[in-house]
Formats: C-alpha cells, sequence, structure tokens
C-alpha cells in the first residue's frame, strides 16, 4: 500500500502532461536489464514529487508513485538529454504568449 493517494493533487494533469510528453524522448531499455521501464508519466511525477517536497530519493520507495532508483535514473537521463531545460523554455514561452514576460526588466550578469 502506498502512502500517496492517486488523487493526492500532486500528479501532473492531463492537459499538462499531453502537452510535455512528447518532450522526454523515446525510452530507453538498459541492455540486460528484466524489469520493464518505468513509464515516463510516474518517473516526472515522482521526479517532482523529489523537487517540490525536498524528501531524499530513496524515500520515494514509500510513496508508491515510482521506484527511488528508476527515478533518480531517469532524472539523470533527461537532465543529460536536456529534457527540463527544453520544459523550462516551453513553459516560459507559454507564459509570456499568455501573460507577457516583460523582457525588457530582465538583466543578465555577464562578467
Amino acid at each position: 500500500m502506498s502512502l500517496v493517494a492517486k488523487d493526492d493533487g500532486w500528479r501532473i494533469p492531463d492537459e499538462l502532461w499531453a502537452e510535455w510528453s512528447g518532450c522526454s524522448g523515446p525510452g530507453r531499455r538498459i541492455r540486460g536489464c528484466h524489469n520493464p521501464r518505468v513509464p515516463d508519466r510516474d518517473a516526472i511525477n515522482a521526479i517532482l514529487f523529489v523537487l517540490r517536497t525536498g524528501c531524499q530519493w530513496n524515500a520515494l520507495d514509500a510513496t508508491g508513485i515510482c521506484s527511488s532508483s528508476a527515478a533518480y535514473r531517469r532524472f539523470r537521463e533527461w537532465t543529460g538529454a536536456g529534457v527540463f531545460l527544453e520544459l523550462w523554455r516551453c513553459g516560459l514561452l507559454a507564459y509570456d504568449s499568455v501573460r507577457g514576460v516583460e523582457w525588457e526588466w530582465l538583466v543578465a550578469d555577464g562578467r
């Protein structure tokens, strides 16, 4: 039995997942692994749970969202592939089209 319920409010909503699902790229299998790959949606829910709550990766096992090793492996894989940077970029552009970012007030620190 997991500690985190299905309707806990921490999961990615369907409409947001529909936009994000194409950003993660094709799933890769690790050679010699006998377990099926954790679904991308479960992995991203687990990763975002860790980032929002600040819990340790190993604490994910008690939540039932996804195993800690699978979530951390996917986090490293997606970080290396630039997936989170692309999600951030897409989110920023979407916010800019809806609310507008006052770009003229932004400053870059150049040393």
